[in-house]
């Protein structure tokens, strides 16, 4: 089994892998020119995501700055905006459905690391040094329909139903229903959503 393919299983994987890092620094190089496009260049700016993210629908508009780990483990769906300097870290798949609304400093992770610093690392090099940490990671879903608000943080994982609103600076820590509204840290449903 791969490093990626251990990633995507959600197994314990090293992020120094040769076939990882060519990935990440390909998707850091993507993002670098999205970011210093110019902001009316929609041509370019489509035919960069086409390059970066893993599958995308029709009418997708990311403010840049954006930033992400891979890129193309993202798919959206359609007609979905993400306002300013969102973090997506898609070590595993980051699936968001059609209609989508994500508000300016989301971050939305699907990496997390063992809490034993001797898991997350090893043992030292003789010079003391470590390897790259070791990593696992879970997918999270968003359904059609959800507006994420500004400063929300969605952890690994997690999947959040359709027709859903996530108040501004919400910490996701589990499974949102469909129809609701929830906010918090950790977040909570409070009320449906009609």
């Amino acid at each position: 089994m791969t490093e990626r393919e251990k990633m995507l299983a959600g197994q314990l994987y090293d992020c120094g892998d040769e076939e990882l890092l060519t990935q990440w620094h390909k998707a850091k190089d993507l993002i670098r020119d999205y970011n210093l496009t110019d902001s009316a260049d929609s041509e370019r700016k489509e035919r960069i995501l086409e390059e970066l993210l893993g599958g995308k629908g029709k009418n997708l508009w990311i403010t840049a700055p954006f930033f992400a780990d891979y890129g193309n483990n993202i798919y959206f769906g359609n007609n979905c905006e993400v306002n300013m300097n969102c973090t997506f870290l898609d070590d595993n798949t980051i699936r968001i459905g059609d209609n989508a609304l994500i508000a300016p400093n989301v971050q939305i992770y699907t990496a997390f690391h063992p809490t034993s610093a001797r898991d997350r690392f090893g043992d030292p090099k003789e010079d003391g040094s470590f390897v790259f940490c070791k990593t696992r990671t879970a997918p999270v879903v968003i359904g059609n329909n959800v507006w994420i608000g500004g400063g929300a943080i969605i952890m690994p994982g997690v999947t959040i139903g359709d027709n859903v609103v996530i108040g501004a600076g919400s910490v996701v820590t589990k499974d949102i229903p469909d129809n609701v509204i929830a906010y918090g840290t950790p977040c909570r449903v409070i009320r449906e959503n009609q």
